[in-house]
């Protein structure tokens, strides 16, 4: 389908490049019926004769409501956005749609719900190319468009870095297996998002995405001391200080005098209201319930109680601009609500899909509609959210839930798209065959309960969701058995809980029990055939593991289903390259880049497949090749040790043994438990005839890591020892 466009021909007139006298229209519409607090009538905008207004946009991941101080002063101090706040128009009632960080932002970013765009978890869905959104609609008018991204759920890989000149998420690799996110601090987000704004000439759109609320909780100090009782409030506290740092350089440029800034949170977090500790679970005010703040620049304050949400923001900025309004938009531009002139918004609709996706259990939708919050699960809630936004008291026995269902049907009807994204069956007939006498598909479609009854409601399965959780936190104080005991129980009452699966094989692979982690991947899939986020895990586990065969199969299968996960095609090389066929190897790898062109780990692996094919047939031009690959997953990570290790080897090949040592040094300096660049650097230091310095690396790799080597390992190491010793 193309792209969707504006419809009317007003709409497009409207578009055109706008001009001064059109921004100051709009401010002085804004300052005839804004009041600042205590300050008289709101002043026009203040730009520059001819200038137009720049966009910049700030998302904090998991921030919740109250931990801005500008809304409550009972957890954190936040005086940076409080000061900006004093200046904006503050929203006290904006909700989020989901409790999930990529719909989210989805939402924000298309003006439209997860029933329109589709998109209703982190895993498995990338927004479409016919959606459009508002960077590509700034950029078709003049503006230039950046993206600064603070952690892996935003990557470009799921599709929101379409219309953006620069889509930043150079936060690191994100391994298979991460328990979290991978991320970057509030401050190596801002640094390049300072940077790039800092050398526009034109009118600009900025996006900055903050990941620090998110767990893990690691406030660095003093925010680490300061709240040490509560790190998730020292996180938030951090950002502030960070966005504070940013809008004194916009206010000494000048440019926060011609810059709306838009400051929101994606959701919330839990926190233990509830009984959710965290998010993407219940869709309670504690994680959908988010702060909101405009600043126009000279436009006035206010506090504005009306309902808002997530999809009102694209049309707002259209608004603000003189920018017609495509016509799908279902926000609505919030001009009206901000002056007066429109006292309630329609119904806002939410969902949490994680756990009906990702477990089977019940799907949780509602809507909130004036002072009521209906929730529509096989145990419905009633709120009434002006005298009870805690939620404390159900009012489902007094309220009439058949029309509550009925209105709710209509919303979901009403806010739908017209074209569902589908699913690719272009399974080799051969592979599918195999992978069926496997039991990994099955030969009818699985399909999900149409009806769900109470012991399908996430309020009664709350207590297996934080028995998962509970096994978690186990396993990372150290105790493994314990963990994996409970996270087998949890299974057998939970056989569709796919996570618990994917978690109980990376503890496996973590304490050296692969074969195990791969039992119990199958046996996963043998639950939940088909699921294609156990196989795409079980496929990576195979193909690091050495058993390609199995794992082109799976990854095959992977890639037929889901052409945009770059990580399968990744690992489908990685699976090719073990099996021998380097060129099927380097055209997946190349696939992968082609979905994520800064993804390192592929750059090392393609580096890895020209240093052995130089190995093989001595060409120069693939041990150059090999270096030019190493370099740029270094330049891209960093911290990506395996890359260090890789072109170490290289240098060796190279004759080049004071810079293999030194790479080989940088590989353990990141990650001390990695063995290899042991064996290196003693091999390079017998190589050199240094067989005092080569036999203390080898006895220091036998005194601390050798119970933790492979039986092939342990051999090779006390062959070493005993070749310098004898």
């Amino acid at each position: 389908m193309p792209k969707l466009t504006i419809d009317t021909k007003d709409a497009l007139n409207r578009s055109r490049r706008i001009k001064f006298g059109i921004l100051l229209f709009l401010s002085a519409v804004l300052s005839g019926y804004v009041q600042g607090k205590g300050s008289g009538a709101s002043p026009v905008l203040r730009l520059e004769k001819g200038d137009a207004a720049n966009v910049l946009l700030i998302t904090i991941d998991t921030l919740r409501y109250d931990r801005l101080s500008l809304y409550s002063n009972k957890y954190v101090k936040t005086p940076n956005i409080d000061r900006l706040a004093k200046e904006s128009f503050v929203f006290d009632r904006a909700f989020a749609h989901n409790p999930v960080t990529l719909p989210s932002h989805t939402n924000i970013l298309t003006g439209t719900t997860p029933l329109y765009h589709g998109i209703s978890d982190n895993t498995g869905f990338r927004l479409e190319e016919r959606f459009i959104t508002i960077a590509e609609l700034l950029k078709k008018k003049g503006y230039e468009t950046g993206a600064f991204i603070g952690a892996f759920p935003l990557d470009s890989r799921f599709g929101l870095n379409r219309g953006f000149d620069v889509y930043d998420d150079n936060y690191g690799t994100h391994g298979s297996f991460e328990l979290f996110f991978v991320e970057r601090t509030a401050e190596k987000v801002i640094k390049p998002a300072r940077q790039w704004v800092s050398e526009r000439k034109g009118k600009w759109f900025t996006w900055i995405h903050l990941f620090d609320p998110h767990q893990p909780y690691l406030p660095p100090p003093p925010f680490d001391t300061e709240y040490k009782d509560d790190p998730y409030s020292g996180e938030c506290a951090y950002v502030d200080k960070q966005l504070g740092n940013f809008f004194s350089f916009l206010r000494d440029k000048k440019l926060l005098k011609k810059t709306i800034v838009i400051i929101t949170g994606d959701h919330g977090e839990g926190l233990g209201e509830k009984g959710e500790s965290t998010h993407s679970y219940f869709a309670y005010n504690s994680t959908i319930h988010i702060p909101l703040i405009i600043y126009v620049p000279g436009g006035g304050s206010k506090r504005i109680e009306t309902n808002v949400s997530h999809v009102d923001i694209f049309p707002t900025i259209c608004d603000l601009l003189g920018v017609g309004i495509p016509g799908h938009i279902q926000g609505e531009s919030l001009l009206p609500v901000v002056g007066g002139k429109k006292k309630q918004k329609g119904k806002i609709y939410f969902e949490s899909l994680t756990p009906y996706l990702n477990r089977g259990w019940a799907p949780l939708r509602g809507f909130i509609a004036g002072k009521i919050k209906f929730i529509d699960l096989p145990i419905r809630e009633v709120y009434d959210l002006e005298k009870d936004i805690k939620e404390t008291k159900n009012l489902v026995g007094t309220s009439d839930i058949r029309k509550m269902s009925r209105e709710l049907e209509n919303l979901k009807n009403s806010l739908s798209g017209k074209y569902k994204a589908r699913r690719s069956e272009k399974i080799d007939p051969e592979v599918r065959k195999r992978l069926r006498s496997l039991g990994y598909i099955s030969e009818k479609n699985v399909v999900k309960k149409s009806i769900y009854t109470r012991k399908d409601d996430l309020k009664t399965l709350l207590p297996l969701q934080n028995k998962m959780l509970d096994a978690m936190a186990k396993y990372q104080e150290g105790k493994a058995e314990m963990a994996l005991k409970d996270l087998s129980g949890v299974i057998k009452e939970s056989p569709a809980f796919i996570l618990v699966y994917n978690r109980m094989a990376e503890i496996y692979k973590e304490t050296g029990r692969v074969p195990e982690g791969i039992n119990i991947l199958r046996m996963g899939l043998k639950e939940n055939p088909g699921n294609l986020n156990i196989m795409s895990k079980l496929g990576i586990f195979l193909a690091e593991e050495n058993q390609p065969r199995e794992a082109i199969d799976v990854l095959k299968a992977c890639t037929a289903q889901n052409d945009f996960n770059p990580e399968n095609f990744n690992f489908l090389g990685v699976a090719y390259y073990k099996s021998g066929n380097f060129d099927l190897a380097l055209h997946n790898y190349r696939k992968a880049l082609g979905l994520d062109h800064n993804y390192a780990a592929v750059f090392n692996n393609i580096g890895s497949l020209y240093l052995t094919a130089f190995l093989k047939n001595k060409e120069p031009n693939a041990y150059n090749l090999a270096i030019e690959n190493f370099n740029k997953a270094i330049d891209l990570d960093p911290n990506i040790f395996s890359a260090y290790n890789g072109r170490g080897a290289a240098y060796l090949y190279g004759n080049k043994v004071k810079k293999a040592i030194a790479d080989w040094q940088k590989a353990i300096e990141i990650k001390p438990d990695y063995t290899d660049p042991y064996f290196s650097i003693g091999i390079a230091y017998l190589r050199t005839g240094n067989k005092a310095r080569a036999l203390d690396i080898f006895r220091f790799l036998k005194e601390k890591y050798y119970s933790g080597l492979s039986p092939g390992d342990r051999q090779r190491l006390d062959r070493l020892i005993a070749e310098v010793m004898y």
